[in-house]
């Protein structure tokens, strides 16, 4: 799959919505893992602003990258962010869009919990 690296480094980051478990069905609730380690995917919903836009990007990221301390409105660092464009069909319907996938999101906020080790 190709993946495109995001460069953060003249964006403002913060959270928008806390962390919550990535599902993979759900119908069934089972949680999406990480093809690669097998570790639980959490998304976090981040407001990302950069040259006078703003967005609400939904991040994907494993659960041992997700900081403790990730509420509302708090200042991130997006560790690793990518952009993967996708394209599926459904029901004869072509659908495509771009997810995005970051190794860590960590809080900016002084004395905030380092993200768990792996």
């Amino acid at each position: 799959m190709r993946q495109i690296p995001v460069d953060t480094s003249a964006a403002s980051v913060m959270v928008a919505k806390p962390p919550q478990p990535k599902l993979k069905d759900r119908r069934t609730g089972e949680r999406a893992v990480d093809a690669e380690t097998g570790a639980p995917l959490s998304v976090v919903d981040v407001m990302f602003a950069a040259n006078d836009e703003v967005e609400i990007l939904s991040v994907a990221v494993p659960e041992t990258g997700v900081s403790g301390e990730l509420v509302m409105g708090t200042p991130v660092a997006l560790t690793g962010l990518v952009a993967r464009p996708w394209e599926n069909e459904f029901n004869g319907q072509k659908r495509h869009g771009i997810s995005f996938r970051a190794v860590a999101v960590t809080s900016l906020v002084a004395g905030a919990t380092k993200p768990k080790a792996a």
